[in-house]
């Protein structure tokens, strides 16, 4: 039986985490070939996934938060190569809110999220291709605007590392007497809408920003985005949003929002737009957001809230 290659890719700021240094121990005992490589400056991801595919390495695994779920995930995404010639991908949650592998029900420890990956065939899984005219950009969890995005930018690094997830939610609550909406358009397939809105989401996976559910029924194998636009609200309702899409009622998300699905759709402004790409910031006037089908491979539960069940 061949020996499975994998290649372990580690956020720089978690490089001192002594349960992954064990977890990776333990695989290499159980049989698998695991090679670490650490992130310092922007670029490492792309040539450690890079140098795996001339190695033959068979996973690549993220280790850290959504932002680097999303850069390696970016990095084989614009490879040429077809997901079915390209490593598959792995997540291992050791960032501060972990909204993707909150969603999708993978361990937030680091040797049952090894196990897993050993454990579960990759499925194929959707990603966003965000083009604004200057290049293209990808998003594997979600891309909000307005008051999440805010909320996002604004949290203090210090306060994420005292508070994980909770230092979101205590920032947004600091932001609610001052939310200023956006104005745009936003057009797909049988769809438009111009207006006014405090909240955008679109959606590969369900939640940002420490667990705010803004895309609540979202799928990652469903080749369709799902797109969430919360309005410019009454005072009263505006108060209370952080809560509402904190804890992801769906009653209370529909009453005050427009959700629909979509291959894709574009959203143009006046103004220059910041968009959240898993923690990342773009801006532009104009964006088309573009629902890529099974663009990679990854090791999911079979039982994963973000999948089609059979």
């Amino acid at each position: 039986m061949t020996t499975p290659r994998w290649r372990l890719i580690l956020n720089g700021k978690s490089a001192g985490d002594d349960d992954l240094r064990d977890a990776v121990h333990a695989l290499r005992e159980e049989g698998i070939a695991l090679d670490v490589r650490v992130t310092w400056e922007d670029g490492d991801a792309e040539r450690y996934v890079a140098e795996a595919i001339v190695d033959g390495v068979d996973t690549v695994i993220a280790a850290g938060g959504d932002g680097t779920l999303s850069e390696v995930a970016t990095t084989l995404a614009h490879r040429d190569e077809s997901a079915a010639a390209l490593p598959s991908l792995g997540l291992v949650p050791l960032g501060t809110a972990n909204d993707f592998a909150t969603a999708a029900g993978i361990p937030d420890e680091a040797l049952p999220a090894l196990r897993l990956v050993r454990e579960v065939v990759a499925v194929p899984m959707d990603l966003l291709r965000i083009d604004t005219g200057d290049g293209s950009h990808w998003c594997a969890n979600l891309a909000s605007g307005g008051f999440g995005t805010e909320v996002t930018v604004e949290t203090d690094e210090g306060l994420k590392k005292m508070l994980g997830g909770l230092a979101y939610l205590i920032t947004g609550i600091a932001r609610l007497g001052r939310i200023e909406p956006m104005s745009a358009r936003v057009r797909g397939p049988e769809f438009d809408w111009q207006g006014d809105f405090i909240a955008l989401g679109i959606g590969n996976g369900r939640q940002a920003g420490g667990g705010q559910a803004l895309c609540p029924d979202a799928l990652v194998d469903d080749g369709v985005l799902d797109l969430t636009l919360v309005p410019e609200l009454s005072g009263e309702v505006a108060a209370t949003l952080g809560t509402l899409v904190k804890d992801g009622k769906h009653a209370a998300l529909d009453r005050v929002a427009t959700r629909v699905r979509l291959p894709w759709v574009e959203l143009e402004a006046d103004q220059p737009l910041t968009l959240n790409l898993d923690g990342e910031p773009l801006q532009s006037r104009r964006f088309r957001i573009e629902c890529v089908p099974g663009r990679v491979r990854m090791h999911l539960p079979v039982a994963c809230p973000l999948r089609l069940q059979p």
